[in-house]
């Protein structure tokens, strides 16, 4: 007997029935088609690996001071080059750049103006020994008038959607457009983003995702955390925790989006001047959406993330996100230190 299953769901009719539904606008669409669109690309260059001269340094740093992988660069260009001719976008922002970028007006355009953001490749230190990376993407509204980098300032609860592309065994690109997250994961056969699962967090977890080499810096409150998470069913948590820890936000995120846990890059002693690790705007803000709209809590352990009024375009934060409990806890414990 052959068992013929209902066909899945594409990222294109996905976006159709919210237009339907009256939750984006088809610019809003066409803006999240480009950027998938051109996930595809990095993806096909990343699956290249070493066959072509896309590894290793590009031999530059970017703005934060950090050195550039040669796929670093070709991404932010992909990216800049997927995004430009939408009609719905009037300026980029990347974390490879230093400001914003002006896109040309086009005088056909309709009122449904966007800014987009993105971290061309995450966790590129991951590139040269394949390992998990990919792309994050946040997209606000266009103010008005003239353009700056403070047009981008805006609390991460303005956010009209966000999302991630993350290239593993397979390739797959995480959207939430305010309604739930949804998993999309590319088809090879056909070339499409093929809707395989809607994501939620569990409350509870007994996973934790840190990076243990810098614990001599941490803050009292998550020596605390993480030492109870390490005494495990002998300690004061009397059950026993995994931890999990890839160099990739993007991965790290996704498992945590697919079977719960615990993400932390807090606040720290190793560098005082940085109130943190991560970028607000590039990848705390879009991760933050995803992680709320699927049930879990963001945070830098003071104040969720989304209600931070962004200062500058480069800004670091600290980052704690994923079980609702468990984030819970360690907020609790930063507001009892």
């Amino acid at each position: 007997m052959t068992v013929h299953s209902a066909p899945r769901a594409t990222l294109a009719s996905h976006l159709i029935a919210e237009i339907d539904a009256g939750r984006i606008g088809q610019g809003l669409a066409t803006v999240i088609l480009a950027i998938a669109a051109t996930t595809q690309r990095i993806a096909a260059a990343v699956g290249k690996g070493g066959m072509i001269d896309i590894l290793g340094s590009a031999g530059q740093e970017n703005v934060q001071g950090e050195v550039q992988k040669k796929l670093d660069v070709i991404s932010n260009q992909m990216m800049i080059d997927g995004l430009s001719a939408t009609g719905h976008l009037r300026a980029l922002a990347s974390e490879e750049m230093d400001d914003l970028l002006p896109l040309p007006e086009r005088s056909e355009a309709s009122d449904e103006q966007y800014l987009a953001l993105f971290d061309p490749l995450d966790g590129s230190t991951n590139i040269d020994i394949n390992a998990p990376i990919g792309t994050i993407f946040s997209v606000l509204k266009a103010p008005m008038g003239a353009l700056s980098n403070a047009s981008f300032l805006q609390a991460g609860r303005q956010q009209v959607t966000a999302g991630y592309a993350l290239y593993g065994p397979a390739t797959q690109f995480v959207l939430s457009t305010g309604k739930g997250v949804q998993a999309f994961t590319l088809s090879r056969e056909n070339g499409e983003y093929v809707l395989t699962a809607e994501l939620t967090i569990s409350a509870d977890t007994g996973e934790y995702a840190i990076n243990a080499s810098n614990q001599r810096f941490w803050e009292s409150p998550v020596q605390r955390y993480i030492a109870e998470c390490q005494a495990g069913s002998t300690g004061p948590r009397e059950r026993d925790f995994n931890m999990r820890w890839t160099g990739s936000m993007v991965g790290d995120v996704h498992r945590v989006l697919s079977r719960g846990g615990v993400f932390l890059y807090p606040r720290d002693t190793k560098q005082p001047p940085k109130a943190g690790r991560l970028r607000l705007m590039y990848e705390a803000n879009p991760m933050a959406m995803l992680v709320e709209q699927a049930g879990g809590m963001a945070t830098d352990a003071l104040t969720p993330l989304l209600d931070l009024v962004p200062t500058g375009l480069h800004q670091r934060v600290p980052v704690v996100l994923g079980s609702r409990n468990e984030v819970e806890r360690i907020v609790r414990y930063h507001a009892e230190s």
